[in-house]
């Protein structure tokens, strides 16, 4: 298949996979919580779709996604106040500051980035829509998932692995998150 046929029958995909998340939101959690959920999936799913065609994580789509975590957090469950929206801000900040301090010590030893802003700043979402555990599982399934697809990839394209090689490290922590949020619906 060649690569306008297959960019042809990507919207169609993408509109299913949409539909798709939002029904699943929904029947793991009626109600507030599970629209929150759908809103989540679809945030996410644009997400990966921007960072796997450019590179890029728009500031809008994490915005949006943090400011829904933070609604949610101060609106619903049983420390549905400021409290609650104050703890989901401490855990997306408790995410993204290590990070944070990763990125600039790895440009600073290596004199280009490894990780980027955007990538960051999709880990203080996770941080905002999950509890802690969870958010460790996330990001761990999230940097496998990117870990191994990469040296499929490599693989399966007879190509040498590089160090250097870019990732679009959304493509995969973005939907990891919905499934975070997915499992805390299912088992809470």
């Amino acid at each position: 298949m060649d690569a306008a046929r297959l960019r042809a029958g990507l919207p169609p995909f993408l509109s299913f996979a949409g539909v798709v998340a939002v029904g699943i939101s929904l029947a793991a959690s009626p109600g507030t919580d599970g629209l929150f959920g759908a809103f989540l999936g679809l945030l996410m799913l644009a997400v990966a779709i921007t960072d796997s065609r450019r590179y890029v994580i728009p500031n809008e789509l994490t915005a949006a996604a943090l400011a829904l975590a933070l609604l949610r957090a101060g609106s619903l469950g049983p420390d549905a106040d400021w409290a609650g929206a104050g703890w989901a801000a401490l855990r997306a900040a408790a995410i993204s500051v290590p990070l944070l301090a990763l990125m600039m010590v790895y440009r600073r030893w290596r004199g280009r980035d490894g990780l980027g802003l955007g990538d960051i700043k999709l880990a203080a979402v996770a941080g905002a829509w999950l509890g802690w555990t969870t958010v460790f599982a996330v990001m761990e399934l999230a940097t496998l998932s990117a870990l191994g697809a990469y040296v499929v990839n490599a693989y399966l394209r007879k190509r040498p692995m590089k160090a250097t090689a870019f990732l679009p490290f959304g493509l995969f922590l973005a939907p990891a998150i919905w499934i975070g949020w997915l499992i805390e619906a299912l088992v809470g």
